[in-house]
């Protein structure tokens, strides 16, 4: 089977991939940015920042701080779902992460963008984490086997989320976290099916549902639909976070999944 890597094309002014020389270096004092969220994950003026598994290296411009022993990664809010709800979350924003380690399944891979700040989160500390990400994109897939060539633990992987069973050998043990990012219809079925399959007992799961793509439902309506479905796979709904400012008719639904197998 050939390792490439669900649901959205891709989006023709995005990066191409990690590349050096293009470093913008901010503060210049050493210091790490704001408060911590964990050990890979800090606070700062609005914006999140991950403790990078690569230095040196940008995977989409984004703005890189030195410190000793290492470098921070600013984690662009408006262009991750993921980070503009950490910051939107009236709970612990870190309850919304994975933890280093952790074995996690990523739909909707896209660039990389998400996909990186989440794979120096669970490979932090050199853990051996292991990031799944899966797109249908062709193009997409190019820049997710560049990306992963430069971090060990990223598994790119081509395929429909609507059809698991195609890529499911890439995935041999449940996640502890699940992320969807699919720009389809029944988005709620494919992540509460994904979830089903592949989050382990008691794990997270997080669905960035996009509301253009259920067209001809109520957003309000839609909203309680999708909570409804989440529960009947015996998915707890722990927030829905309203992503307006940073991703419009973007919501998230954090979610943990039932503690028995």
């Amino acid at each position: 089977m050939r390792r490439k890597g669900p649901g959205h094309s891709c989006r023709p002014s995005a990066p191409t991939g990690p590349h050096r020389g293009a470093l913008k270096v901010g503060g210049g004092s050493g210091r790490p940015p704001g408060r911590p969220l964990t050990e890979a994950v800090r606070l700062d003026r609005g914006s999140p920042w991950t403790w990078s598994a690569h230095p040196r290296t940008t995977v989409y411009g984004e703005t890189l701080r030195k410190v000793k022993g290492g470098e921070w990664r600013r984690w662009d809010p408006r262009r991750s779902k993921v980070a503009s709800g950490l910051l939107r979350t009236t709970g612990s924003p870190e309850r919304l992460l994975p933890v280093p380690g952790a074995n996690v399944l990523y739909l909707g891979a896209g660039h990389g963008t998400t996909v990186s700040h989440i794979h120096d989160i669970v490979c932090h500390g050199e853990a051996p984490g292991r990031v799944v990400a899966v797109d249908l994109s062709p193009r997409c897939l190019r820049d997710l086997t560049r990306l992963a060539h430069a971090r060990p633990g990223l598994v790119p992987v081509l395929g429909d989320a609507r059809r698991p069973a195609a890529w499911r050998a890439w995935l041999p043990r449940r996640a502890s976290w699940v992320f969807q990012d699919v720009a389809q219809a029944h988005q709620a079925s494919i992540f509460t099916s994904a979830c089903e399959r592949f989050l382990e007992p008691g794990g997270r799961g997080l669905l960035s549902l996009k509301v253009e793509s259920d067209r001809g439902t109520d957003a309000g309506a839609l909203r309680a639909s999708v909570e409804e479905e989440l529960a009947k796979a015996g998915l707890d709904v722990d927030e829905v976070i309203n992503l307006e400012g940073f991703e419009d008719d973007h919501l998230l639904f954090v979610v943990e999944g039932p503690d028995r197998a």
